[in-house]
């Protein structure tokens, strides 16, 4: 039994300083330097620079990238509920935390090697060092995305329910500091060769993912204890959860949901920084700033979300959240002038910041203690495909309309805002009052 849970209460502070929470903590802040340095910035900015050199190619590479944020969540698509069947069996988190970060941080690297290199040979025009570094980020991506899950799934681990929005807050509040720490690489960076990030980032990455390594402990089921049987046996128990949908309608409902809206996210996060430059005419520089205010947004909405969430409850600050998704997302499509865009990149990042703490503790709040790990398996499940569906859309019409130039970016953009909206009204039907 997890140490805290003998306890009746401690105060937020001794919390927050205890040292499994606290290194906990410091790996979101390690793995949000990759999430914003390579997905959302250096990565698209790389793309744009290798390919896009006029409006027809810059829509090419927004293509590019949208199909290669697919392909790294069609794998993790494949593999999540494996996932949370191997944590429901084993109680083994931080082992596998440790394996996947550590793939992750070497193929980062190694799109840092490959950018590097000039072999000389392409295709269609392409590069062949930019398949090789497009190829890297796939796997880094979908290893970083491997290592959240098990990541997730430990944070019941950390404290009592009661806890767990503040846990969860301080978690995703602690992780976009990382993101401004992270930004730091722009420094040396500067407005051009944006390859050159890749090495820094995968260090940094590294060095914050060591507290996790380190202090953190698993808590193993015993061997007496676990089911018989071949891990890749685990399908058939998923299969079996989804017979089971009467018996766990809440939590299935909310993951339907949270498919349109994770699409939204996953979409807006990977696109957001060819978006404001391409479309709306933003210098690297400007993006960056946007980024570091959208950041604090985030830093500032998760935290205050957790105490909201604990107030008010998951399920209806999931709602908020999503109303605020969609003015952000509107007045993106819309926007003409920057400062229109200044105010959209804040909006988002406050919903950004606290989606993800609102929707991990109502995940909590409907599963069953003996199937969390499955249901955050199955949560990943939910997230990622929606993750290959929105950026394929959205790839998939900056593509087909190329030739219309900024207009692709913009309707494809406005499909988000349709999901999003599809979300909210599942979420609508998602009850809490019943128990699992």
């Amino acid at each position: 039994m997890n140490q805290f849970r003998s306890q009746n209460s401690r105060s937020t502070i001794a919390m927050f300083l205890s040292l499994p929470i606290l290194s906990w903590a410091f790996y979101d802040f390690a793995n949000t330097i990759f999430s914003s340095n390579i997905n959302t910035i250096f990565f698209p900015f790389y793309m744009d620079e290798t390919l896009g050199t006029d409006e027809v190619k810059q829509q090419v590479a927004s293509t590019f990238i949208s199909y290669a944020n697919a392909i790294a969540s069609f794998f993790l698509v494949i593999f999540s509920p494996l996932f949370g069947v191997w944590i429901d069996r084993t109680g083994k988190k931080k082992k596998f935390i440790v394996l996947f970060a550590s793939i992750s941080i070497l193929f980062t690297f190694l799109m840092g090697v490959f950018s590097f290199l000039n072999l000389g040979l392409s295709k269609d025009g392409i590069p062949i060092t930019l398949f090789l570094v497009v190829v890297s980020f796939v796997i880094a991506k979908f290893f970083f995305n491997s290592s959240l899950v098990f990541y997730d799934a430990m944070m019941p681990d950390l404290g009592t329910k009661e806890e767990m929005p503040l846990i969860s807050g301080f978690g995703v509040g602690i992780g976009y500091l990382g993101t401004l720490f992270g930004l730091l690489v722009y420094l040396y960076v500067g407005d051009s060769q944006f390859h050159n990030a890749f090495i820094p980032t995968a260090v940094l990455y590294f060095l914050f993912s060591l507290p996790i390594f380190f202090f953190n402990k698993d808590h193993p089921i015993a061997k007496s204890e676990r089911k018989s049987g071949s891990f890749f046996e685990g399908y058939r128990e998923i299969i079996a959860t989804f017979k089971d949908m009467k018996q766990y309608k809440a939590i299935f409902t909310f993951m339907i949901a949270y498919f349109f809206i994770n699409d939204a996210i996953a979409t807006t996060i990977a696109m957001m920084a060819i978006y404001a430059t391409a479309i709306v005419g933003f210098t690297s520089s400007e993006f960056i700033l946007l980024y570091l205010v959208s950041t604090v947004s985030s830093i500032i909405g998760s935290f205050l979300f957790g105490y909201i969430t604990k107030r008010i409850g998951a399920k209806p600050a999931v709602t908020w959240v999503s109303l605020l998704m969609i003015v952000a997302l509107s007045i993106a499509v819309l926007a003409l002038e920057p400062w229109m865009f200044w105010i959209a990149g804040s909006l988002f990042g406050i919903s950004l910041g606290s989606m993800w703490v609102t929707s991990r503790t109502l995940i909590i709040e409907l599963s069953p203690k003996d199937k969390q790990g499955q249901f955050f398996g199955l949560f990943a499940f939910s997230g990622k495909v929606s993750s290959i569906i929105g950026p394929a859309i959205y790839g998939t019409v900056t593509l087909l309309l190329k030739d219309y130039g900024t207009i692709a970016s913009r309707i494809a953009l406005a499909t988000l805002i349709v999901m999003t909206i599809i979300g909210l009204i599942f979420h609508t039907r998602v009850r809490t009052n019943v128990t699992n």
